[in-house]
Order: C-alpha cells, then structure tokens, then sequence
C-alpha cells in the first residue's frame, strides 16, 4: 500500500516507523528538515520537507496517486485541510487527527465527508476512553473489547500469588478446564512469546488472555489477583485527556482533578459539574496527603510531562493507592514504567496507530489495538466470502510463526478456537500478530 503521512513531530514518525516496518510504501511530508533526515537514515523511507497544505508539496508527495493520506500534526486545521486537498487531488482514502470531539458527532463526521475527510481519529478522546475501560476493569493493565464485549482482551502481570506460575499451559489446560481463555503472548523481559503448549509460566511475566464474557472471576482465582471497586479517582493533568475522562467518570464516582495553571483550572470549573478542582502541582507530597491520596482508591497522570506522570503516580503507590494509570508519550519509558510497578502505560502514538492500523490490512478490519510494551498487534478481521482462511482448519492454514488466532466471533457467538476449528465467511477473527508477519497473516483473510 502507498501511505502519505503528513506529520510534525513523534506521532508522524511512530507510524512511518511501524509501517514501513509492514512494507508499506511510506512518504513523509514534515516541515522540520533535521527531523527527516534523521527518519531517512534510519528507515527505507522518502521524506519531503515542506507543508503539507501546499499544493506543489502534495504534488511531490504524490498525493494523486497513494492508498492512504493520514494528516496527523498537532493542528487539526492543517489536517482537514490537507486532507481535503489530498482527497481532491486523487488520494483514495484520508485520515485527520483531531483534537475537537464536536467534530466526532454523526452529523459532522458526515459533513466532513463530504468535502473530502473520510475519518477522523482523537487521540485525546481515545485515551480518555482507555482510561475509563481501565477503572472498570482494575485488575488488567491493558483492556480492550471485541465485537461489544462477545470477547475481551486482558493484560495480567503475574505475580507470586499467581497459581500458573511454574506450569505450562498444558498443565494448565488440565487443572482449570473449566475457564474458557486463550492466552495469546507473553511479555518477558522485553521480549514477546507466543506460547505452546510448553511453555513455563514465570513471576513477572505479562500474559495477553483473550477471554469469553463472564470469565473474569475465574481468571481471578487463577491469577491470584483482586479486582478493586473503583470509588475514587485523583486526576493529575487538565488537559484534554483529563478533562473528558473527568467528565465521564463524575457522575460515577468522585472525582478530583489537579492542576498547576490558575487559568485552566478557572476555565475547568465551567466544565466539570461534580469533580472538585484543585490549583496545585501534583509532584507536591504534601498537596497530595493534604487532598486525601491516602484515600483514594485510583490516581491518573495525564500532564503534558512523561516524567512527571511517572513520578506523580510512584507517589500514589507509595501512599497506597491501588490503581496507577500514566500517560507515557516517550515510548523508551514504557517498559521500564511497567517494570517499577505502575499499573497501566496510556500512549497517544500507539492509540494513533490503533485506530489507523485498521486501514492498512488486508481483509475487512473491524478494530485494532497497537500494544503497549510490545511492537506486536490485536486485530479484528472479518472474514471474507472465498478467503483461504475458509478452505481448511486452523492447523491446517500455515498460519507464520508470530501470530496466532486468539478468538472468533460468529454471529453472537464467541468462540476460543482449537487447532480443529474451521473458519467460515463471515466470521470475525481476533489475530496477534507481530509486524513482521501481518501482511501473511492477513492476506490469509483476504
């Protein structure tokens, strides 16, 4: 596929590197020079300088003749923008990162179809919706739902307390045939594995568990985790990010949102009915004793500052706090973030890539989920009529080492499948996959 990436700084680069990681065809257009000659040395790639609402840039680009134009700068206006002129010009599918969410009511989204942006990803949206998924579900470190929850995704650390730790999943298989999950990979050491039937379990280790609703409480007792009753939330941040989560958590449980800037937090209080503002710096011990941490069940740092997240919410799990929930936007800190004991890695790059990696896939991709701490993926494909995926079983279909199936959704049925189970058109596909191998992986689908 041929993708033009309209960019200005680390998203922009995020996604050039982890497509071209797929073999995608990647032109970058970026008006900071400096950066795009570092992007150029590092990957096989062609970067043009300029500005992307620029007629003759565009041009350069070939923006008349790529798949995908996805216009991702901090300024939405620059994105829809560039991607109505690329839509003009003859690209065959646009996507505009956004930052106003008004922009994501049906109506308006139809609006800006119509003059040339065929989709709209908020970041910011996305993340606070993360967020809340989160402190609904404390006992995972990352969540995400398939098909409206017909399958779920959990992220688990392993802990002492954990009863696998030290079985394969054959032995384990036997002792609990009773829990319907499949886990799909494992994060060790920086390292992911696809596991067999041989594998050991370890302390520490990371597993991604594709699960059948319902199947939370027996996950539990294998795991040897507790699921805490979220009641309270301290905010660390008033940005976007912390303001819509605030706004959607207020009416179910208290809130309470931190933040160093006297004129936002003015301009807050007009936003957020319930949540109980606080002007103050959130690395500040005593602020934070002062304003009931000690009390509180769950703390989430979304300022513009990495470091301060992580800082802020190290606090917090000193001061007993169960839940820790931090905005890690330089993604070498993500796993050493996981490695220190907070709980769950939120990253605007890899939510970007999320949205986007659906349009880049071979097959019908329904929804995907870029991984925190790991390159790999989760994708949800439908199946299409004729696909060879629908010609033999699953043991059967060659599937590369580096992915394996992990569920499928027929109708409202979920299914955890064996190596016997035959796909048929239609069905969707729940797929982990690294990158090096999800071109094979989805054309299986195609």
């Amino acid at each position: 596929m041929k993708i033009v990436i309209a960019g200005d700084g680390e998203v922009g680069f995020h996604l050039a590197k982890s497509l071209a990681e797929l073999d995608h065809s990647i032109t970058v257009v970026d008006p900071h020079s400096e950066l795009l000659q570092k992007l150029e040395r590092e990957m096989d790639i062609l970067a043009i300088a300029g500005d992307s609402t620029s007629f003759e840039v565009l041009q350069r680009a070939d923006v008349q003749g790529c798949d995908l134009l996805l216009a991702v700068l901090h300024d939405e206006s620059i994105n829809i923008i560039t991607s109505i002129l690329a839509k003009k010009m003859g690209a065959k599918r646009t996507v505009a990162r956004i930052s106003n969410v008004e922009y994501l009511q049906p109506k308006n989204r139809t609006m800006f179809r119509t003059l040339g942006v065929d989709e709209m990803v908020c970041p910011e949206r996305i993340a606070a919706k993360e967020i809340i998924n989160l402190l609904n579900h404390s006992i995972a470190t990352e969540f995400f739902d398939f098909s409206n929850g017909l399958l779920s995704m959990y992220l688990i650390r392993l802990d002492e307390n954990a009863s696998v730790i030290n079985k394969t999943m054959r032995e384990i298989v036997l002792e609990y045939p009773e829990i319907e999950v499949r886990i799909v990979a494992i994060l060790r050491n920086n390292e992911t594995i696809i596991p067999n039937s041989t594998v050991t379990f370890k302390k520490g280790d990371l597993a991604y568990i594709i699960s059948k609703p319902r199947q939370l409480d027996p996950i539990k007792k294998v795991i040897g985790s507790i699921d805490v009753d979220i009641k309270s939330v301290m905010i660390a941040g008033g940005g976007r990010i912390g303001r819509l989560a605030a706004l959607d958590l207020e009416n179910k449980m208290s809130v309470s949102l931190i933040d160093e800037n006297r004129s936002r937090c003015e301009g807050i209080t007009e936003y957020l009915d319930k949540t109980l503002i606080i002007n103050g710096d959130a690395t500040d011990t005593n602020l934070l004793k002062e304003e009931g941490i000690e009390q509180i069940d769950a703390f989430v740092a979304v300022t513009n500052s990495t470091e301060t997240n992580i800082l802020t919410c190290l606090h917090a799990r000193k001061y007993g706090v169960k839940k820790t929930i931090a905005l890690v936007e330089n993604t070498d800190f993500i796993n050493l973030s996981q490695a220190i004991g907070i709980d769950t890695i939120i990253n605007k790059k890899l939510i970007t890539a999320s949205y986007i990696a659906r349009f880049i896939v071979k097959g019908d991709a329904v929804s995907a989920k870029w991984l925190s701490g790991t390159n790999a993926e989760l994708i949800e494909l439908t199946v299409r009529e004729k696909s060879k995926a629908t010609k033999l079983p699953i043991k059967d279909l060659n599937i590369p080492q580096g992915a394996t199936i992990g569920g499928i959704i027929r109708g409202n049925q979920a299914i955890l499948p064996t190596r016997d189970t035959q796909i048929l058109a239609g069905d969707k596909v729940v797929v982990f996959t690294l990158p090096k191998v999800m071109y094979s992986i989805s054309k299986l689908f195609d």
